[in-house]
């Protein structure tokens, strides 16, 4: 189940979709859905509104500027030789669906440091200042 309609994506984009894009923005939403709920079992509503309306509107694009790929940190262009060049920021592709570190923070996920040694549990008793 999508946490956002196809109007709230929408209202991130400035021109409006086409009825194909709609069609793609309601099939990408229930995708988010399900990549968000892998990383996070109780999400916010709020939040994951607001994340999937992102991740969809990167993935559709913004249709005023076709010249410059959505998500795009460098880019060049040439003219008589024809020649483009653009740099993707994120870890995804233009029109992938990915969470970026930002909408990995909204959701309180990433940048986690931890470790788990079975070998360990051996050796304590479960008070910390107690090790065999």
């Amino acid at each position: 189940m999508a946490y956002a309609t196809v109007a709230s994506v929408q209202k991130r984009l400035l021109t409006p979709m086409t009825a194909q894009q709609q069609t793609l923005c309601a099939a990408l939403l229930d995708d988010v859905a399900l990549l968000i709920d892998a990383y996070v079992e109780n999400v916010d509503e709020e939040v994951a509104e607001t994340v999937s309306c992102r991740v969809v509107a990167r993935a559709i694009g913004d249709t005023s500027s076709s010249d410059i790929p959505v998500g795009a940190t460098q880019g060049s262009m040439s003219a008589l030789g024809y020649s483009q060049s653009w740099t993707i920021g994120g870890n995804g592709a233009v029109g992938e669906i990915y969470l970026t570190k930002a909408e990995k923070k909204m959701l309180g996920v990433g940048d986690k440091i931890g470790s788990y040694s079975p070998v360990q549990e051996d050796c304590y008793d479960g008070n910390i200042n107690n090790l065999i």
